[in-house]
């Protein structure tokens, strides 16, 4: 079930929902500029987008562990 964090893969529009939090000024800009992203909301955005990913990343690697990974030149 998809949250109010997270962007659907389908394209389809996600509900919004209205929040207040009490961020250190200093830190949203820096992560804005760093993300290159144009406001606060969208720096939130992806920023949360980014540790969704890292954690599917990691998931993966570790649904990966033992599995013999071969380039596409080597033979069987």
């Amino acid at each position: 079930m998809p949250t109010a964090t997270s962007r659907p893969r389908s394209g389809r529009r996600e509900k919004r929902v209205s929040r207040t939090y009490r961020l250190p000024l200093s830190k949203v800009q820096a992560a804005k500029r760093a993300l290159g992203a144009a406001t606060a909301t969208e720096t939130i955005e992806r920023a949360l987008d980014l540790v969704v990913f890292q954690r599917e990343l990691i998931d993966g690697t570790r649904a990966m562990l033992g599995v013999e990974i071969t380039g596409p030149d080597r033979e069987r």
